[in-house]
């Protein structure tokens, strides 16, 4: 009796580490969405961007706001600056992307674990309950 007590405990203190892991894998999923967010605004921010530059003609004028002050820029130089900014983001996502992929095949893993010592925890106290 009392060994099936102690097993019992071990298989809850097992699926509380469980659970524990489960969310914290939960919290990085939903950081790593908050993260894709404001990279997905920054790219539709600078794709818009590099559309204005693109309309502007070769001999005009356009600003750089470095701190407080706007600085005169080459329009080819603003064009390929945006440019490598949209390259930087855009890979960046690929990056968060197989990162969620692989903390969502994590989690699911771990859910699955946690639901089989549910599973086990309910069997083992129907068994004990009936004995």
């Amino acid at each position: 009796m009392a060994s099936s007590t102690a097993a019992l405990r071990e298989l809850q203190r097992d699926l509380e580490n469980k659970a524990n892991d489960l969310s914290k894998l939960q919290k990085d999923v939903a950081k790593n969405h908050q993260v894709r967010k404001k990279y997905t605004i920054q790219l539709g921010e600078n794709e818009l961007v590099l559309k204005e530059l693109d309309l502007l003609r070769e001999d005009a004028n356009v600003y750089k706001l470095i701190g407080p002050v706007l600085v005169k820029q080459d329009l080819a130089e603003a064009r390929a600056n945006v440019r490598k900014r949209i390259e930087y983001i855009s890979a960046e996502l690929k990056r968060l992307d197989a990162t969620l992929q692989d903390l969502e095949d994590k989690q699911k893993s771990k859910q699955e674990t946690v639901l089989k010592l549910q599973q086990r925890i309910q069997s083992f106290q129907a068994g004990k309950g009936k004995a």
